[in-house]
């Protein structure tokens, strides 16, 4: 066929509105035209334009009367979640586009270091957490289930008793899996990661979403030859979690932390200073030194250990950890391997954790004002917000401006909820202000055929003509 080359071609048609809503996943199609490989890009998942009026939730003026935390006054009122019961909260279409785009990072850039996605069950049976020693643990949801009468089951009696506990964490469900696919020194090293709902029993659900019952995780577990080799592993997932956070816009101190029954070696908790923090951290505030209080030696004033800048104390919000568990569930499991020489040795294990669902409240808590939500870029559940302010005498003529905006953007690629909704001005910017999202864009007759546009965190805003429109954003 001879050399190819590569011609990208977006491939979003021009659809009509409703048509569009409807195409959630484009089609590719790679057609090949004599020396050319032509490659039609699919449609991003999140590329869509909403109109306001036709959100599944709507806003409110006043906060829960029973919340107090700031992320849960907020992200109720802007229609992003919704409790149901102490510690339990729905995520609601504008709450699960800003979860989607954390999951998506927190994926990037697990694969970016070689690990692997799968999906655990949340029901793991009592023989597993026996094993470890973990059945009474007091944060775990227990569940009985009983067969029917009529049921034989395979090795068993009829009316046997089957005890559950809901996964509140997933070291004894991976180790027993893993048994069955690492053998020999060849397999290692090995990391596997999964994105699901963990339920903890709280003794007293606080802080909005920061403290839940039911909560997302993602939990990453990695399987070694040789402590060194954890140790390597240890630091790489450091970085990418240090990377994740970057990409989120979060300032997130890497803080020692005890290693509890499992170690006599610290562990490492990623701490986001916060006044909704319910940890204490002592910190310098010249190097990256950062203790969390239950370990700590130091009080606020003394000196930094490292390099003799002063130490501060804060609360913080813990988003993510780390941790080296040893042998201690290969040991219980009998999670063995082969090594070179023939011998069977015991896999050393680390757990890494980051909370998606903690995250977005940590964002909330981090990133407001007294109007609303600030979204950074890479979570914001649309790009811009577009508002047609058409209360004038000249409304058909901003209707047909704003309506040219929403298409030159939608043919652009760019995420967009659109208020064409018949409200005040007042009422709209309200919403704009609670919702958070980036980039405010106004179609109105003073604005006389451009775009007012306004970042959320930017005190003014500018004209703009539409076609300057994608070097702004």
């Amino acid at each position: 066929m001879g050399k190819l080359r590569q011609e990208h071609c977006d491939c979003r048609q021009n659809l009509n509105l409703q048509n569009f809503y409807a195409q959630i996943f484009a089609i590719v199609n790679v057609c090949i035209n004599k020396n050319k490989l032509i490659e039609f890009r699919p449609l991003n998942l999140y590329t869509q334009i909403m109109l306001q009026s036709k959100l599944f939730s709507k806003t409110q003026r006043t906060s829960p009367k029973d919340e107090t935390a700031i992320n849960a006054k907020l992200l109720t009122r802007g229609g992003y979640v919704r409790k149901m019961s102490a510690g339990v909260y729905a995520y609601l279409p504008l709450g699960w586009r800003v979860l989607s785009k954390i999951n998506k990072v927190i994926k990037e850039e697990m694969n970016a270091i070689g690990t692997e996605e799968l999906l655990m069950p949340s029901l793991v049976g009592r023989e597993y957490w026996e094993k470890s020693g973990r059945w009474n643990a007091d944060v775990m949801y227990k569940l009985a289930s009983r067969e029917e009468e009529n049921v034989m089951p395979a090795g068993g009696q009829a009316g046997r008793e089957l005890d559950y506990g809901l996964g509140w964490t997933h070291e004894e469900a991976i180790t027993h899996i893993a048994a069955d696919f690492i053998h020999s020194y060849k397999d290692l090293p090995l990391g596997v990661y999964q994105i699901q709902t963990k339920f903890r029993n709280e003794p007293r659900a606080k802080n909005g979403l920061l403290r839940c019952r039911e909560f997302l995780m993602k939990d990453l577990y990695s399987f070694h030859a040789a402590k060194e080799d954890l140790d390597d592993y240890y630091q790489k997932v450091i970085g990418a979690y240090q990377k994740i956070l970057k990409r989120l816009s979060l300032d997130a101190k890497v803080t020692e932390a005890s290693g509890g029954a499992f170690t006599k070696e610290y562990t490492h908790e990623f701490q986001v200073l916060s006044p909704a923090g319910e940890d204490t951290i002592f910190y310098c505030a010249k190097c990256d030194f950062s203790q969390n209080k239950e370990i700590v030696q130091f009080k606020a004033g003394d000196k930094c250990p490292k390099c003799g800048g002063p130490i501060q104390e804060s609360p913080g919000i813990e988003v993510a950890n780390v941790f080296k568990l040893g042998t201690r569930y290969s040991d219980a499991f009998d999670l063995k391997f082969t090594d070179k020489e023939g011998s069977q040795k015991p896999i050393v294990m680390g757990s890494y954790g980051i909370g998606p669902s903690r995250l977005m409240a940590t964002l909330v808590e981090v990133s407001h004002d007294s109007n609303g939500i600030i979204w950074p870029s890479s979570v914001s559940p649309y790009q811009v917000h577009l508002l047609e302010i058409s209360g004038g005498k000249d409304k058909a003529a901003v209707k047909k401006s704003a309506q040219k905006a929403h298409e030159w953007l939608e043919s652009n690629g760019i995420e967009v909820l659109f208020d064409e909704r018949e409200a005040t001005a007042g009422e709209k910017f309200a919403d704009a202000d609670l919702l958070g999202i980036v980039w405010r864009a106004v179609v109105s007759e003073k604005t006389e055929g451009k775009i007012e546009l306004k970042k959320r965190d930017a005190k003014k805003a500018e004209l703009v003509n539409l076609s300057e429109l994608p070097k702004r954003l």
